[in-house]
């Protein structure tokens, strides 16, 4: 930020009074902006044995494959934003069961949240941001054309976990291709 958005002013950047990081500061007004990452929300929509990718039609990673997600908006739940972020990119009306896939991001100031979700019918296709929408099997899986490395975790996660048919809630942070966590 270089101005402030209560009074126009440009901003300082500093530690204010009683914190521990720099902030922006207007120095007319004394109003904080405080910056916090960002949240994406998606699911992983499951249809009997597969799973339902979409492609991008949008950068960043055009043309590759991955899960229905993106920004949650203000005012709404992250299961809101996950089946809003569904019927965006996918046309498709999804049942949210529960947070699945939970990835830490700090050098990109991003958290991302993927629930299991069933898809109660085949009814999908593209939506604005999507080049196309399908169902895959694990074997029909574009591994090498996933769009994000969260999409290829929270995948392997649910087709190991499916053998054993539990699905424990994971959490990692990955910083700079580097994943610490389960």
């Amino acid at each position: 930020m270089k101005f402030c958005s209560e009074c126009g002013h440009g901003l300082t950047v500093r530690v204010p009074d009683g914190d521990n990081r720099e902030r922006s500061i207007c120095d007319r007004c004394a109003t904080i902006h405080y910056l916090n990452p960002k949240i994406v929300t998606g699911c992983l929509p499951v249809f009997e044995d597969r799973v339902l990718l979409c492609r991008r039609a949008i950068e960043p990673r055009s043309g590759l494959w991955t899960l229905p997600a993106g920004f949650m908006e203000n005012g709404e739940s992250a299961e809101e934003g996950a089946r809003r972020e569904t019927m965006e990119e996918a046309c498709a009306h999804v049942e949210i069961d529960n947070l699945y896939t939970l990835f830490s991001l700090p050098h990109i100031s991003q958290v991302y949240m993927f629930f299991l979700a069933r898809l109660p019918e085949p009814v999908f296709q593209a939506g604005e941001e999507s080049l196309a929408v399908e169902l895959f099997r694990e074997d029909q899986i574009p591994w090498e054309q996933l769009a994000f490395p969260v999409v290829t975790d929270t995948l392997r996660h649910f087709f190991n976990d499916r053998e054993r048919e539990v699905f424990p809630m994971r959490s990692s942070t990955i910083e700079f291709g580097r994943r610490l966590g389960s």
